[in-house]
């Protein structure tokens, strides 16, 4: 009976040294304890201590690269066919640059919400709005500073609050910010680019097919 190896894969693997093990960039499960000691360990590629990237590789390589050295090895592989190998030099920490970079995002952001938040106020014209909603309700004239203006600023704090879902360190639910959503999905937009544009290179120009 032939021994199976278990294959899987993400999408992007980021890496830290410039020699790459089988191990470092997938996670393999297989009964036979001997084979699986000698595959963790096998160099799938070396790059180039200096020259930091991406670089995108296919799991057809790596089942080729096993192949070789397990011929008798059944593989079957779970996960993403095409993959990026992200190769990224472990940096000193700089704790002063990245409390600088946290107080420009925090910066950049408050003041972004507040002009989007006054332009958005601007057209709609919410200040006459509530006046004259006060004006019909109460009969009186508003001065600006009324119980609508108040709950609309409270409301807008705890908009804001809910909508990113986080206050602190402390999340108010379990489920993923609305910004972690859209990060992901521009991470994967970002690895699909990547992985098509290379894939397109790859074709001679006899496979191209006239545009």
């Amino acid at each position: 009976m032939s021994t199976t190896l278990y294959l899987q894969l993400d999408r992007n693997i980021q890496v830290q040294h410039p020699h790459v093990y089988l191990q470092d960039i997938a996670r393999l499960s297989c009964t036979n304890s001997k084979i699986l000691n000698r595959l963790r360990v096998l160099p799938v590629l070396t790059l180039k201590p200096d020259q930091p990237g991406r670089y995108v590789m296919s799991a057809m390589d790596l089942i080729d690269l096993i192949q070789k050295k397990e011929p008798d090895l059944d593989i079957t592989h779970i996960g993403e066919q095409d993959f990026i190998l992200t190769y990224q030099q472990p940096d000193p920490p700089h704790l002063l640059l990245h409390w600088l970079k946290t107080i420009f995002v925090c910066f950049a952001s408050f003041f972004g919400a507040a002009f989007s938040i006054m332009t958005f106020n601007a057209d709609a014209d919410v200040e006459k709005l509530f006046q004259q909603i006060y004006q019909q309700v109460t009969g009186q004239v508003s001065n600006g500073f009324t119980i609508l203006e108040i709950t609309y600023s409270i409301g807008l704090g705890l908009g804001v609050l809910f909508f990113f879902n986080h206050f602190s360190k402390v999340k108010l639910t379990a489920d993923p910010s609305p910004m972690q959503v859209q990060m992901r999905t521009y991470e994967d937009n970002i690895n699909t680019t990547i992985i098509e544009d290379i894939n397109r290179k790859k074709l001679t120009p006899k496979d191209q097919s006239p545009s």
